[in-house]
């Protein structure tokens, strides 16, 4: 057994139901779970001491919704003031050039990027299965995530309705419903477990009500109910997805989802903009998630996501990142800001503070993807997963009068000093442990650059140069 102790912290933030802190306090880890916390607790050693004399403890991030593999195609001038069926219409163009050493390489760097944000769990939404390219690419994500030793759930996704019948990806991208199947079966026999403190597992994933068939939703939920496995997908992002429902299935998105299987406390979903009141009474009946994106959102216009309503009414919303193509970042801690700015902005400031959107990000996260018992907070019998901020930075100077809200409100440029999770350091001095961080820079890149390249030769446009052709081209 390995033990860890963390001793003299400026404060613990525990994120618990009470939302208790201890000042000047401990924490003790056995393996992965904290069995002791708090001020005067009976250790004095351990395998790995960490004096946390002016560093302030938080539980670890967790991270509802992300596309990792789009971390090769960030800051692209071409699809830039686009919203987003354009979007994905360009992006699908190359994304379908992906490699299987171009997915291990953009999770690294976004699994790397959220680790260093002070993420120590998360969910992953894989879609995109180019034609012709080995299926196992969600293998090369798990595998990334193993070597920087990150909690991780990615999510089989899918897309079997392609252009050719209406659908809004090209069939290049898409896959039939029996190899969807097969891969989803293979995926979570091999590495789902849902034992306590696992650091994978497995979910299914259909992308969104545009790209997939009534049938593959009814037969996802049955293959993922059938192992136990939780189901994840993207609705009620844009007001195009509303029009898309209404006029080809003659229902709204949640509708939708309703008459097909998939709602309950099994179920979340990505972005949740455009629930109407009833509907949000409704998720919240059946307990289904909500992933919240503000960074996205706001990137691509989709609009603000009713948050205040939606936690008034009970349902449980988590805080994700969504794909870096749409964020340009994977920065937790940027996110948690994002969220309590833009609803001061939506809202007012009474409503949802930072300490409530740093809540979100964990605890209420925790809950959405039904790992509550284990991850969210620091107590006795969870897992030792955790961030520390040095609080003795100059970004801190004048700011040290909350620490509950500090790291959401101050220093935001490198704030992140040291994550652990379940009890071993992956981020020291706001370095990746063990990881040659400008050498995984340059390999993405190059990968980043031959990807556009190819889709470039393929279509004839030079992606990666040419502006879109938008209403203020010189702007």
């Amino acid at each position: 057994m390995r033990t860890l102790l963390i001793k003299n912290a400026k404060n613990i933030i525990t994120m618990d139901k009470d939302r208790n802190a201890y000042p000047g306090g401990s924490l003790y880890a056995v393996d992965q779970q904290i069995v002791a916390i708090g001020n005067d607790i009976p250790y004095q050693a351990a395998d790995t001491v960490i004096d946390a004399t002016g560093k302030i403890v938080y539980p670890g991030l967790i991270n509802t919704h992300h596309h990792l593999y789009q971390n090769l195609t960030r800051n692209i001038p071409f699809v830039q003031k686009t919203e987003l069926f354009d979007w994905l219409i360009t992006l699908y163009d190359i994304w379908r050039c992906l490699r299987p050493e171009d997915i291990y390489l953009s999770a690294k760097v976004g699994l790397g990027e959220l680790l260093k944000s002070g993420c120590t769990t998360a969910a992953d939404h894989f879609y995109c299965f180019p034609n012709g390219v080995s299926g196992e690419l969600i293998d090369e994500e798990i595998r990334a995530a193993g070597e920087l030793g990150i909690r991780f759930f990615p999510t089989r996704g899918s897309m079997s309705l392609g252009r050719s019948k209406g659908g809004l990806p090209p069939d290049e991208v898409c896959q039939t419903e029996g190899a969807i199947m097969r891969d989803s079966r293979r995926l979570i026999e091999t590495y789902h477990d849902p034992g306590r403190f696992a650091m994978v597992r497995v979910g299914v994933a259909p992308c969104s009500p545009f790209s997939i068939t009534a049938d593959l939703l009814r037969e996802s939920a049955s293959l993922a109910r059938s192992y136990g496995v939780r189901m994840h997908t993207h609705l009620a992002e844009t007001k195009d997805e509303d029009a898309y429902c209404l006029e080809r299935l003659g229902m709204r998105p949640l509708e939708f989802m309703e008459a097909n299987g998939w709602v309950g406390p099994d179920v979340w979903y990505a972005h949740g903009i455009y629930f109407d009141d009833g509907e949000i009474g409704r998720l919240a009946h059946r307990g289904c998630g909500v992933a919240h994106c503000p960074c996205s959102n706001m990137k691509m216009g989709s609009g603000v996501m009713p948050i205040v309503k939606m936690l008034q009414a009970g349902v449980s919303v988590g805080l994700g990142v969504d794909g870096s193509a749409s964020n340009d970042g994977s920065n937790m801690l940027g996110e948690v800001r994002a969220a309590h700015l833009l609803h001061n902005l939506m809202h007012g400031t009474t409503d949802i503070g930072a300490e409530d959107c740093l809540r979100v990000a964990t605890m209420r996260s925790a809950k959405v993807l039904g790992w509550a018992d284990d991850i969210g907070s620091l107590e006795i019998g969870k897992a030792a997963d955790l961030f520390m901020i040095d609080s003795r930075q100059l970004a801190f100077a004048g700011a040290l009068h909350n620490d509950a809200t500090l790291p959401v409100l101050a220093g935001l440029s490198q704030t992140v000093d040291t994550t652990i999770v379940s009890g071993k350091v992956v981020v020291k001095e706001g370095r990746l442990v063990g990881v040659d961080e400008e050498k995984l820079a340059r390999m993405a890149q190059a990968a980043s650059n031959r990807l556009l390249n190819e889709a470039s030769l393929r279509t004839k446009i030079d992606y990666g140069r040419m502006r879109a052709n938008r209403a203020y081209p010189n702007f």
